[in-house]
């Protein structure tokens, strides 16, 4: 018996490095996942690796920005694989330039993919588990929030914010049987990070500093995460909620 044998889970970004590392992790766990993402080519490449390996997974587009196609993608979802158990919310865009450099354009969608998205996919799976009395919500932030990020202004306020967000479900569901916690990736090689590199003068200087600044010595891979999540979501973590773990190679030790 696998931990999340049975369950539905759906993935937000999960298409990319870090979710569909993670989606791959809950099929292997015995989860039936949703593979949800704007780009549907990248969230059915995902989904169909996990069957050719065994697993159970379906592909959905959904953007996470527009409340009617979230709406759409949980309807979807909960017809295809059935109520919802766990919810990741991974879906993440972010522009590296200093602040004064930004304009209120780029803002505007790092809020809504970064903070609003969340929100939208909160607001639309909660009231199925509240009826249920019973869920894991696993939101992935960032070490940027909890140290901040030259380079990363409003996506460290997003990221900060859904902490904040992340702790208040947390109080306002617990009485339901719902637990939420935060996973915070440290530098990871996705293709995200590969755009930051790309921002900085020299990508390899920057690299270099970076795995200097990080106790463990590497770069974080796609695959350090997903066992973070995947214990957030089983009920090994029955009786943890609103907290916030570093995936990081100690890059932060917040305590």
């Amino acid at each position: 018996m696998t931990r999340l044998s049975g369950k539905t889970v759906v993935v937000t970004g999960g298409g990319g490095g870090i979710g569909g590392a993670t989606c791959r992790r809950l099929a292997r766990e015995g989860a039936h996942v949703a593979v949800c993402d704007l780009n549907l080519e990248a969230a059915e490449k995902v989904a169909a690796a996990i069957r050719a390996d065994g697993g159970a997974a379906q592909a959905f587009r959904c953007d996470i920005t527009d409340r009617a196609s979230v709406d759409a993608a949980v309807a979807a979802v909960e017809v295809e694989l059935g109520p919802i158990d766990v919810l990741v919310n991974n879906a993440g865009w972010d522009v590296f330039k200093p602040f004064t450099k930004t304009e209120p354009a780029q803002w505007d969608k790092l809020i809504a993919i970064n903070l609003t998205g969340a929100l939208h996919m909160h607001h639309a799976v909660l009231p199925g588990m509240v009826a249920r009395r019973s869920g894991r919500i696993v939101n992935i932030a960032s070490d940027a929030a909890r140290v901040g990020s030259s380079g990363e202004a409003v996506y460290a306020a997003c990221k900060g914010g859904l902490v904040a967000f992340s702790k208040t479900i947390a109080r306002e569901h617990a009485r339901h049987g719902i637990n939420v916690n935060v996973v915070c990736p440290g530098p990871t090689d996705t293709a995200l990070f590969d755009d930051y590199k790309q921002g900085a003068g020299n990508p390899e200087k920057l690299l270099e500093a970076f795995t200097r600044s990080i106790p463990l010595g590497r770069i974080g891979q796609p695959d350090d995460l997903p066992g973070a999540i995947v214990f957030f979501a089983s009920d090994d973590a029955a009786y943890i909620t609103g907290q916030v773990i570093s995936v990081s190679g100690g890059l932060t030790m917040a305590g």
